[in-house]
């Protein structure tokens, strides 16, 4: 038995992720036609010749920073990682199931980012119950004020401006400015899954629960399309933890965020 297979068929890998699919929300959404193509993925069997451990390798377009998703429980995913090490780029960003970093030391130089959460929305009806916010829908129309926004609010995040065409960012304006958004990293009504993310206010407009309102509109118009929706979030973001909380969010599984670089 190979030590690692890469696979190719979407049910294969789709069976594999819906066992738990609150841990493995965002490689369900990267199985999508619109993720697909920048998707590579490897398993690793068990005796009884069902996968047992999954990695996805996402390649952005670009020179961007390729993100390693391993997540599960138990060795079986700390050994797939560790029988990829001489496939994988010599530079990725990393997010692993607590104790799967192992698998790189020694051959990578780990910066590690923290911990992190996964939240995932359990309570739905509170997210409905919340009043309408005002919050607009924005689409590939609204790139220039969104990049605006991010570059003075949030640089360095992980927008692509492809998710723009979902049309499901929500922004709030104040005097015709574009200062709060709630976006999404991945959405696929085909799969019936959707992830939060590039989630921002201005500086000069926080702690007004901006933020909360745009996400909650967006969470109302994602629940008439999927079924899950999750989101990743610094364990020590108290303040971003609370306020999904609000919204019917609970924690569901923690991860770790990393920088690995191939040692020369």
């Amino acid at each position: 038995m190979s030590e690692f297979e890469c696979l190719h068929d979407k049910a294969v890998i789709e069976e594999f992720l819906r066992r738990d699919t609150d841990l493995h929300l965002y490689e369900l959404g990267d199985l999508d036609d619109f993720f697909w193509p920048q998707t590579q993925w490897y398993g690793r069997r068990g005796n009884d010749g069902r996968l047992a451990a999954l990695a996805l390798l996402y390649v952005y377009s670009g020179n961007t920073q390729p993100t390693l998703l391993a997540f599960g429980k138990g060795p079986a995913t700390t050994d797939l990682v560790r029988s990829l090490v001489g496939v994988l780029p010599p530079w990725f960003y990393g997010h692993l199931s607590p104790g799967v970093a192992e698998a790189l030391k020694g051959k990578y130089q780990i910066d590690t980012h923290g911990s992190h959460q996964k939240m995932s929305l359990k309570k739905p009806a509170v997210a409905r119950a919340w009043p309408d916010s005002g919050a607009v829908r924005l689409g590939p129309e609204n790139l220039a004020e969104v990049l605006q926004l991010y570059a003075e609010s949030y640089p360095g995040n992980w927008f692509d401006p492809r998710m723009l065409e979902t049309r499901e960012y929500f922004g709030i304006r104040e005097r015709s400015r574009l200062v709060s958004i709630a976006g999404v990293h991945v959405f696929s009504p085909a799969l019936r899954v959707a992830a939060l993310g590039n989630i921002t206010t201005l500086p000069t407009h926080r702690k007004k629960g901006l933020a909360t309102r745009a996400t909650r509109d967006l969470c109302r118009s994602l629940l008439e399309k999927v079924d899950h929706i999750g989101l990743n979030v610094a364990a020590d973001n108290r303040t971003a933890i609370s306020c999904y909380r609000k919204l019917g969010f609970e924690v569901v599984a923690p991860y770790q965020e990393l920088a690995a670089h191939l040692i020369p």
